[in-house]
């Protein structure tokens, strides 16, 4: 059992994962087995998911981006079928807000992007911070809605657009394309239209694709449960939020927004996250 392990191989298990090994490469890196290492990731994924849950509260946040990450469990969506439960295979979609300014992860939440989940997420969201947010999206039309639900009058929105260049494909094909334009559209309030931007948390989708690695494209690395796709995302919201150091603050994320006033150690987030766990 995952808890049964000595404390320096579950720690040494963890910063691997942290890191972007999958499975199979922290079993050949730390010698312990896969399925134990699935158990101690549900287990810690848990706790870390309960962790950010509690912490994050009363925020004083100024100006969040949100976005919506795709990945998937079990199969792709074009090959789910009727005998599948559509409800924990194929397409999952990780809601996230980032703080543009001290990079926290405030709020997440996995499941189908649909207007249900939408609404759940933002109003999570809302029910987080203590003051008047601007807000940057991207032209989903659920959020309009969702944000008007979650935060009436009292907020600052925008959605951003963004058009791409069409590439030919070729040898290049599978790099980014190039961004041709953009439209900013003020939906409530005042939004300061130079800070309405889903850069910051674009960018925090290329660091879950680099630290998650079953949410790496074009590989076989894929969430094969739900259960275990969760708490693969918990474990890099609160390892991002308490541990890691951000390059621009100098600290991290949790410190820069007040949330806990020193850097702490993987050790200290296993801790947190075991006495989390059921």
């Amino acid at each position: 059992m995952g808890n049964l392990l000595r404390t320096e191989k579950k720690l040494a298990v963890l910063a691997a994962l942290v890191e972007g090994c999958s499975v199979r490469s922290t079993e050949r890196l730390t010698g312990v087995h896969r399925d134990t290492i699935c158990r101690l990731l549900a287990r810690i994924g848990e706790g870390c998911s309960r962790l950010v849950g509690e912490r994050m509260v009363d925020l004083d946040c100024k100006r969040l981006e949100l976005d919506e990450l795709w990945s998937f469990v079990g199969k792709k969506q074009r090959t789910v079928t009727e005998a599948d439960d559509g409800a924990i295979v194929g397409d999952q979609w990780v809601y996230i807000a980032i703080d543009a300014e001290t990079k926290l992860i405030p709020s997440y939440l996995i499941g189908k992007r649909e207007a249900r989940n939408t609404n759940l997420f933002v109003a999570d969201l809302a029910s987080r911070l203590r003051n008047r947010v601007q807000i940057s999206t991207d032209g989903l039309r659920q959020y309009v809605e969702a944000v008007e639900q979650a935060f009436g009058g009292a907020v600052d929105y925008a959605q951003i657009v963004k058009s791409y260049e069409a590439e030919p494909a070729g040898e290049g094909r599978y790099s980014p394309p190039s961004v041709s334009a953009t439209a900013k559209t003020p939906i409530s309030g005042a939004p300061i239209a130079e800070l309405v931007s889903t850069s910051y948390v674009e960018r925090n989708n290329l660091n879950i694709r680099m630290g998650v690695r079953r949410f790496t494209r074009l590989t076989n690395a894929f969430s094969k449960k739900l259960e275990n796709h969760a708490a693969a995302v918990a474990l890099y919201v609160a390892h991002h939020n308490f541990v890691r150091r951000h390059m621009t603050t100098r600290v991290t994320p949790a410190m820069a927004a007040g949330v806990e006033a020193r850097m702490w150690s993987m050790g200290e987030l296993l801790e947190a996250s075991e006495a989390r766990a059921a």
